[in-house]
């Protein structure tokens, strides 16, 4: 019998190299065992293969014999099948097509024992049985003699001693995996090991898709992110994609995810992407062995990060109430946290759309959420500034993102809206929506209560002008930022309906479009020719509206001070919640 546990392969200390050639034998431990090994136990002596398949690549998992006509089929889904070619002669003589039968219920390969003392029909039989085995594709192996149940025996010891070799490799993986974590290794030296293990790449990503760690060659890294399960922005489609192993033999048997839990709580997902062969049984079983360390490494790095973040928190809500000390002191302060804040900066708030203050939504999940925000700000920033200020304060995420000296507004909203394009991904894993203000730049820290009331401000307006999921700049804010001042929504809703008339609400669908003539009209200075062209009247027809809007609102077109009120008052018209 074959001591597979034994085998001189299985004795490294270490794991493979993520840049190495995984190693056949580790390989064929974790796919399983093959019928090329089989060939070689001593009970298997002189088999020959009789197909013309010759597939000695096929997968067993398990070994059983074929009893007489009126025995019960035995469940042989994956099995190496036994028939005596006796056996094999009685289910013929009544009609049984025992290969299409196996075929039928996904068995492995078909051992016919016996065949050298088997009379001249039987070997008639047994050339029969090999066509069709070449027909469905089932590996058929021909032993002249031998007993057949000293073959299952043995094919089951050697199934046995390769199960113990796995579990024993899976165990010297999940011991150096731990080792790892505990020499202070983290996510990118895990999935380093795993992926030098299974060949390929392995990722750890958060619980909505976004990568946190990767690892394997370039090549295997490219063809992984060219899946179908990763969007535009890189994240993985956790909503698509389920965990677990996937069928052989379809498109994505190459690669599995394994959820990371502690303490009842989801941190995230370990993938592993192989591109040339199916994944195991086993592969997930070493990946969930796997996910336990990248939990422990998980719960360590947010330990250490609860602690650092109390600080920063404090120091940073401290510098936008301008409770920081002098500047020099704050970026000293800030340069020990990590940050660089001496350049200039621009302040962006990030304000999640929904009320948390009235909400049906539990506390923790609240919570949850909320972190989940913030933790994909942080990441998006790291990736675009490592040594950037970030920090989520209950319901607002504030980063200080830097800006070059001579940006102007237009630039500056480029940058912001790339990394809040990558915060949003496409809405999965629980995400919500959020709106965006960007203040101006500033110089100094001393500026920096200023910049953050500005970006607050942005945020406000910006979601009154274009709902939520606004990206707002406070210089494109114009008189709405001095309308936002107002307190009373009452008084300016009121101020609407004076000015407007009939025009302040949409009762009869001819409004809206008067209200569009008149705005064009006030931002073309009363030109009428030009608000004629802009909006594709005949010059008569405007002339008409004008008239009609006069008799409605009063005579604009001569008054400057009913002009600049009605100006006001499309301006509050346009704002949201008035």
């Amino acid at each position: 019998m074959v001591n597979v546990a034994n085998d001189r392969d299985l004795r490294d200390v270490e794991l493979p190299s993520a840049t190495a050639a995984t190693s056949p034998a580790v390989r064929e431990l974790v796919a399983g065992l093959s019928l090329e090994r089989l060939l070689s136990l001593p009970s298997l002596a002189g088999a020959r293969v009789a197909t013309t398949v010759a597939d000695t690549g096929a997968v067993l998992t398990r070994a059983s014999r074929l009893g007489g006509p009126d025995a019960p089929l035995p469940g042989c889904a994956g099995h190496l099948v036994v028939v005596p070619a006796d056996v094999l002669a009685q289910h013929e003589a009544q009609d049984h097509d025992v290969v299409a039968t196996l075929a039928a219920a996904g068995a492995a390969a078909l051992l016919v024992t016996g065949s050298a003392t088997a009379s001249t029909a039987a070997a008639d039989e047994l050339e029969a049985t090999r066509e069709r085995a070449a027909l469905h594709g089932i590996p058929m192996l021909v032993l002249d003699a031998g007993e057949p149940d000293a073959v299952v025996t043995e094919v089951l010891g050697a199934l046995l001693d390769q199960q113990t070799a796995i579990l024993a490799r899976v165990d010297e993986a999940h011991r150096i995996l731990v080792d790892v974590v505990l020499a202070g290794g983290g996510l990118e030296d895990l999935c380093e090991r795993l992926a030098g293990f299974l060949g390929g790449a392995a990722m750890v990503t958060s619980t909505d898709g976004r990568v946190l760690a990767e690892a394997g060659s370039e090549q295997a890294l490219a063809a992984a992110h060219a899946l179908d399960c990763f969007d535009r922005t890189g994240r993985l489609v956790t909503e698509r994609e389920a965990v677990g192993i996937r069928p052989p033999g379809t498109p994505s048997s190459g690669r599995a995810l394994v959820r990371i839990v502690a303490g009842g709580v989801g941190h995230g997902l370990l993938a592993a992407f192989v591109p040339d062969r199916s994944l195991t049984a086993d592969d997930v079983h070493l990946l969930e062995r796997a996910a336990t360390v990248a939990a422990l490494a998980i719960t360590k790095e947010q330990a250490v990060s609860a602690v650092e973040g109390k600080y920063r928190a404090e120091f940073l809500r401290d510098a936008l109430a301008g409770r920081a000390g002098a500047p020099a002191e704050a970026l000293l302060h800030a340069a020990a946290l990590g940050w660089d804040i001496d350049r200039p900066l621009v302040v962006v708030v990030a304000e999640t759309d929904e009320d948390d203050e009235h909400t049906s939504r539990t506390s923790e999940e609240v919570t949850d959420l909320q972190q989940r925000f913030s933790r994909a700000w942080s990441r998006a920033m790291a990736v675009r500034d490592p040594r950037a200020p970030v920090m989520g304060f209950s319901q607002e995420v504030v980063a200080l993102f830097a800006v070059a000296a001579d940006a102007d507004t237009d630039t500056v909203m480029r940058s912001v809206g790339e990394v809040v394009r990558v915060v949003r991904g496409d809405g999965g894993g629980g995400r919500r929506t959020f709106s965006t203000g960007v203040s101006r730049p500033v110089e100094s820290p001393a500026d920096l209560p200023r910049a953050y009331e500005e970006a607050l401000s942005a945020v406000s307006v910006g979601r009154q002008l274009n709902g939520d999921g606004s990206v707002a700049h406070f210089d494109q804010l114009g008189i709405f930022r001095l309308l936002a001042l107002v307190p009373d929504s009452a008084d300016l809703r009121r101020f609407v309906e004076e000015a407007l008339g009939p025009l302040a609400n949409d009762d009869v669908p001819e409004h809206a479009d008067l209200r569009t003539t008149l705005s064009i009209l006030i931002d073309t200075n009363m030109n009428v020719a030009e608000t004629a062209r802009l909006l594709f009247f005949h010059y008569n027809t405007l002339r008409y509206r004008i008239a009609k809007l006069e008799r409605m609102l009063g005579p604009f077109t001569t008054d400057p001070q009913l002009r600049l009120k009605l100006a006001l008052a499309l301006k509050v018209h346009q704002m949201r919640g008035i």
